[in-house]
């Protein structure tokens, strides 16, 4: 079995968030997520992972950089805004209204996305390590 086919598999049929551990506005959205998520639906990973820089390689993105996270849902990816958006509808209830922006034009909607992830380490933080999980959540990291 490839590289690629091992990382299918893994994805196969799973919800999956891929956020930068070190990036504190991407944490926050981690534990947005993890609050909203009442069924939990999603499993995580950081981006600094080695499951996360296989996927960043798999989808020729900028390992290293991490300006996008990466959503499966059922093993197809969503990226930037598309991602947050996913999410929203997935999780339901009153979240399920957020994705309406989505038909925003996507000129506008990566724009504004690109903005704020080439500056989110000036505009919000960035931890010297990555985030560390508390217990209850650790089972939720799908682990290489």
């Amino acid at each position: 079995m490839d590289a690629d086919d091992y990382l299918s598999n893994r994805l196969k049929n799973k919800n999956l968030i891929v956020f930068d551990g070190e990036c504190v506005l991407c944490s926050g959205f981690f534990k947005f997520i993890t609050k909203a998520d009442k069924q939990k639906l999603f499993s995580f990973a950081t981006a600094q992972s080695d499951l996360g820089e296989a996927l960043y390689t798999k989808y020729n993105l900028k390992e290293a950089d991490y300006d996008t996270n990466l959503v499966f849902i059922n093993g197809k990816l969503y990226e930037r805004f598309h991602g947050f958006f996913a999410c929203m509808r997935l999780i339901g209830g009153p979240y399920k209204i957020i994705a309406i922006l989505e038909y925003l034009p996507n000129r506008v909607l990566n724009y504004i996305y690109y903005k704020i992830a080439r500056n989110r380490y000036s505009l919000f933080g960035k931890r010297e390590t990555c985030l560390v999980p508390t217990v209850d959540l650790k089972s939720r990291f799908i682990d290489e």
